[in-house]
């Protein structure tokens, strides 16, 4: 049994790799019916895939024209379906919009690429630190010596299934609202750009150089940044405003005159080197004890390992263990509808009956696709 806020919602995942199946999992998490079509053959869950969790998996022969009728039948009852090929696959396939649009005029067809589905650089491979690089994003994270990739939360994950998971659900409200669907283009280079907003603001209004670490907010403020303890650990500091910038000299001590300038941008890099000394006389543990839930803007920096079992992240409940596999809970959480993880990640083609069945296929018609050598099994 289902549940969150989606629940009811049917959506077909083309599975693929990255963003795409963390799109899945975050409407999966909320409640919505996702089926993931998967190309026919062997492959084994692992309850280590967590962004392939709470789906059902469907094996199918793509290149079998009866196993794309049975995708556009499918297409024909859902609400949603998404995919994350290079642009023209589905087409080639006949799995395109304008062929799925006909048999459901309501379906909103997301599609995500690194590029987006024109321009210069549409068909070209790229990665996400590729479809950051073009925005701005990359150049302004990192050391002064050069940019650093943010892992893939700026491109593949924020800019990439956090949108196109938005777009899929202001498409449905309007589908319902019109009856017509839609196709959603999202970029992932198109997304970073976006969450970039703040900072085109901060340098259209003069608030932010192009040089790393000169600024606010990319560690170039002694107050705002990462410092390393006396046991090798390390906490992260956040004390922009007035007030927690002064409960930070309290916390620490600090009765230097010179961290009166706390905006004198010339004075940065001598207050830092002065504020690590202090900071890397305690260690991660003691300036927890000092700084913890305080207004200092405060918290240590935790590995993979740590972070779960931090007094904050166990009181929220905001990792959990499913299968011996510790990983992130739903979010965000609903007061009258929570979400849940529905399921362990699937093998290829494990609901293949089941699913088909849920979706109005009859048994005669699932044996035939068995058969015709479309389905997994």
């Amino acid at each position: 049994m289902r549940q969150g806020p989606l629940t009811g919602l049917k959506i077909v995942e083309f599975a693929g790799i990255g963003p795409g199946p963390f799109c899945g999992m975050l409407l999966s998490d909320l409640g919505a019916d996702v089926i993931r079509i998967d190309r026919k053959g062997q492959g084994r869950a692992s309850p280590a895939d967590i962004t392939a969790r709470g789906r059902r998996s469907i094996g199918l022969d793509l290149k079998n024209p009866a196993a794309i009728e049975t995708c556009l039948k499918l297409l024909e009852t859902a609400d949603v379906v998404f995919e994350g090929f290079r642009p023209g696959v589905m087409e080639r396939l006949g799995l395109g919009p304008d062929v799925a649009l006909k048999r459901n005029p309501k379906l909103v067809y997301g599609r995500m690429t690194g590029w987006g589905q024109f321009g210069p650089y549409a068909n070209a491979a790229g990665h996400d630190m590729n479809y950051i690089a073009i925005t701005g994003a990359l150049h302004a994270i990192g050391t002064k010596d050069k940019p650093v990739p943010p892992l893939n939360l700026v491109g593949d994950f924020g800019g990439g299934a956090l949108y196109l998971a938005f777009g899929i659900l202001a498409g449905v409200i309007q589908a319902r609202e019109t009856g017509k669907g839609q196709v959603i283009d999202c970029a992932m280079s198109d997304g970073a750009a976006s969450l970039m907003a703040m900072f085109y603001g901060f340098k259209a209004g003069g608030g932010w150089s192009n040089d790393r670490r000169t600024n606010l907010l990319d560690g170039g403020a002694h107050f705002y940044d990462t410092y390393q303890c006396a046991d090798g650990k390390w906490i992260s500091i956040g004390s922009i405003e007035p007030q927690f910038y002064a409960l930070l000299l309290e916390k620490t001590g600090i009765t230097d005159p010179a961290f009166a300038a706390q905006m004198n941008r010339g004075e940065w890099d001598n207050l830092r080197a002065k504020l690590a000394e202090v900071i890397g006389k305690k260690t991660q543990a003691e300036w927890c004890e000092i700084m913890d839930a305080t207004d200092v803007c405060f918290a240590p920096v935790l590995d993979l390992d740590e972070a779960p079992k931090h007094k904050h992240n166990v009181a929220r409940q905001t990792f959990v263990e499913v299968g011996g596999v510790i990983q992130p809970a739903p979010a965000p959480r609903f007061s009258e509808t929570p979400g849940a993880i529905q399921g362990p990640p699937p093998a290829i083609g494990a609901h293949d009956r089941e699913a088909l069945s849920d979706w109005g296929f009859s048994a005669d018609a699932i044996e035939a696709l068995k058969s015709a050598g479309a389905l997994n099994g």
